[in-house]
């Protein structure tokens, strides 16, 4: 069992509860594993987290067998335990509609750790890109046919998490870009490449507008995770300009990544779900099938 602190003993033995936005995970987009914070046990993994907008960590789903639950004194909230270790970690709520799976584990940031692939032990293998160029229904329509491609989130990126919501974000008065948060094996498929795709999926010569939708929320935008992928977007945005690609020039923006607020979850796979919707088929259908005919041989 690992030592705790007074505070973590507070939440984990004592069943407190950390104040709102104010744990380390709450936003946290890594891909690895959670584990118990007292006894080591994989509690959940990345790809069952969700911004929830709720100020805690949310996840839908867990590791088979690693979570207990336990109905609260006052019978009307069900309490989450670690299955080995009995440490408190939250509360769990279902009829909400936030995911398809209709559950959300609420989890102390302090009852857990991070660990990348912690359940294997093995390096991460995959990386991440966030992209933006107009409407993300479209372009988790493209990249989700990529191989390579293990996960593609659409949601917000470059203004606060108040203002992290379809409703505010459409208003144009906010900072953020409608964007898709990418992971990729590197080994089967390159960040240049999602690159690639990205400028060829969109027009990157107006500026805050693709097509009729118009407004900073669709700007032509790269948030880079490092100085390398900052670099080489750079690059290829010089390469692009010397082959005149357009007649007009490039205003996509290069810019820093800080955080990824995951959209409402009526936006996940909307084109595969709504394809008979009118804007999919005059507006998303058209650009699958132009990528689909360019990038024949990176697709699935």
């Amino acid at each position: 069992m690992r030592e705790l602190t007074d505070f973590e003993r507070h939440v984990i033995e004592e069943k407190g509860t950390e104040r709102p936005f104010s744990g380390e995970y709450h936003l946290h987009d890594a891909l690895g594993s959670y584990v118990c914070k007292r006894c080591d046990a994989p509690l959940y993994l990345s790809e069952h987290k969700f911004n929830a907008h709720c100020g805690w960590p949310a996840f839908d789903d867990e590791i088979k067998g690693a979570v207990k639950r336990v109905t609260d004194a006052d019978g009307h909230r069900v309490e989450i335990v670690c299955a080995q270790c009995d440490a408190h970690l939250g509360h769990v709520f279902e009829g909400e509609y936030l995911t398809e799976k209709n559950t959300r584990h609420c989890v102390n940031s302090v009852s857990m750790v991070f660990k990348t692939n912690a359940v294997t032990d093995k390096p991460n293998k995959y990386q991440l890109a966030t992209l933006g160029g107009g409407c993300f229904w479209c372009f988790e329509a493209i990249f989700t046919q990529l191989k390579g491609v293990t996960s593609v989130k659409s949601g917000y990126c470059g203004g606060d998490e108040a203002s992290a919501n379809y409703n505010a974000v459409c208003s144009g008065m906010t900072a953020h870009a409608e964007v898709v948060h990418i992971a990729f094996d590197p080994k089967i498929i390159s960040f240049k490449d999602l690159l690639a795709v990205f400028w060829q999926s969109h027009d990157p010569t107006t500026l805050n507008q693709q097509g009729h939708d118009i407004g900073p929320q669709y700007r032509s935008v790269v948030f880079v995770h490092d100085e390398e992928q900052g670099d080489l977007a750079n690059q290829v945005i010089e390469e692009l300009t010397r082959a005149q690609v357009w007649s007009k020039a490039i205003v996509t923006e290069i810019s820093a990544f800080d955080t990824f607020y995951g959209a409402e979850n009526v936006h996940n796979d909307y084109f595969e779900k709504n394809g008979e919707q009118a804007y999919c088929q005059m507006v998303v259908r058209p650009k699958v099938e132009k990528f689909r005919a360019i990038f024949a041989d990176k697709l699935k």
